[in-house]
C-alpha cells in the first residue's frame, strides 16, 4: 500500500480534533479534511514557503472557533451536525517532493476520498493545488468550477511552469469535465495581462468583479450559476477583503466579506451537489491574532453545516 498522506505536524493533531485517518483505503467518512502544503514552484526556493505552513495554522486555530460540537452556531443555524449521524475525519497532509511527485500523491488521495464517498475539503498550500484535485474528479463531470479570488489565475505558464499558482483556472479550462467557470471577487492588478483576460473571455469564463458582486448581491449572483449541478469551490484567501483575511501575499482592498462567502457556500449546497472545496494562499506569518486561519476554519464548518442541512450525507 502506498501511503498518500502523513499525520499533521503540530501538537494540535487534527482539525477540530476530528479523528485522524491515514489509511485512505479504509476510509469511512462523510467529510475528509486534507492538507496540501506544496504547490508547483516557479523557483526551487519557493517549494517551501509560508503557505506550506497554512494547514498546520488552520488546524491550530480551529481550537479557537468552537467550544464543542454540541454548541449552537448562529451562522449555521444550529449545531454542526443537526442531530444527524455525520462523520468527519482529518486524513493529514500530502507530503512534499522536490521532484513534484506530491501532485501525483494529491490526485491519488482525492480519488480515494471520492471512492469512499467523502467530501474532500482541502487546506492549501498555494493556488496550484486545485490542479491535481480537479484531475482526480475527472469521472464526476460535468462540474461547474466556482472561484473566489482577487486574481484571474489564467497564465499559461510562468518560467515554463504550467501548474503553478498563477495557472489553476487556465488548466481547469482545459479539462473536459469542467463545464463552466465562475470567477468571483476579481479586482485590482495581478499576474494577468491583456492576453490572459482575452483568453478567459474567449473560453466563456463568467468573470464577476468584487464591485459587481457587492452591487448585485449574493442571491442574484447565485441565480447566474446553473441549478442542480455539481460544483467545485476554490477559495483564495486574497479574494476576501484584507480586513477579513489579512494573511496573504497579495492583499487587495475592496474584497469579499465573510457574510458574502458563507452565503455563497450555503447557496451552492442548496443548488446541487458540491464535490470538493479548497482554501488556499494563507500566509500564517502575516496573520493578526490568527484571524485568517480562524476564518478559514469557519468556512469549513459552514460548508459542513450546509452539506448536512441540504441532505448531502443522507444515506
Amino acid at each position: 500500500m502506498t501511503k498518500l498522506t502523513t499525520a499533521p505536524r503540530d501538537i494540535f493533531q487534527t482539525f477540530m480534533n476530528f479523528p485522524l485517518v491515514e489509511d485512505l483505503d479504509a476510509l469511512k467518512a462523510d467529510v475528509a479534511i486534507i492538507g496540501m502544503p506544496y504547490g508547483s514552484p516557479y523557483t526551487i526556493d519557493e517549494l517551501v514557503n509560508d503557505q506550506t505552513n497554512a494547514p498546520t495554522a488552520v488546524r491550530r486555530a480551529s481550537q479557537r472557533i468552537s467550544l464543542g460540537l454540541d454548541r449552537y452556531d448562529f451562522d449555521i443555524g444550529g449545531t454542526l451536525f443537526d442531530g444527524q449521524d455525520v462523520k468527519v475525519v482529518d486524513v493529514g497532509d500530502v507530503p512534499g517532493d522536490a521532484a513534484g511527485g506530491h501532485y501525483r500523491l494529491a490526485e491519488a488521495a482525492i480519488r480515494k476520498i471520492r471512492v469512499a464517498g467523502a467530501l474532500p475539503i482541502t487546506i492549501g498550500g498555494d493556488h496550484g493545488i486545485p490542479i491535481p484535485i480537479l484531475r482526480a474528479l475527472d469521472g464526476e463531470g460535468p462540474i461547474t468550477l466556482v472561484q473566489i479570488d482577487a486574481h484571474l489565475d489564467w497564465r499559461d505558464n510562468v518560467n515554463g511552469v504550467r501548474e503553478g499558482y498563477s495557472s489553476p483556472i487556465r488548466r481547469a479550462s482545459e479539462m473536459a469535465h469542467i463545464a463552466g467557470i465562475f470567477q468571483l471577487g476579481i479586482r485590482g492588478q495581478g499576474s494577468a495581462r491583456l492576453e490572459e483576460v482575452e483568453a478567459a473571455r474567449a473560453y466563456g469564463s463568467n468573470i464577476v468583479t468584487a464591485n459587481e458582486w457587492q452591487d448585485i448581491g449574493t442571491a442574484a449572483l447565485l441565480k447566474r450559476i446553473p441549478d442542480r449541478g455539481r460544483y467545485y469551490l476554490t477559495i483564495d484567501a486574497d479574494g476576501l477583503d484584507p480586513a477579513v483575511m489579512p494573511a496573504v501575499e497579495g492583499p487587495a482592498p475592496g474584497g469579499i466579506s465573510y457574510r458574502q462567502t458563507i452565503e455563497l457556500i450555503k447557496g451552492l449546497f442548496a443548488k446541487g451537489r458540491v464535490v470538493g472545496i479548497d482554501i488556499v494562499e494563507i500566509a500564517p506569518a502575516r496573520d493578526v491574532n490568527e484571524i485568517t486561519s480562524m476564518t478559514a476554519g469557519l468556512f469549513i464548518l459552514n460548508a459542513i453545516g450546509a452539506a448536512v442541512r441540504t441532505g448531502q450525507f443522507k444515506r
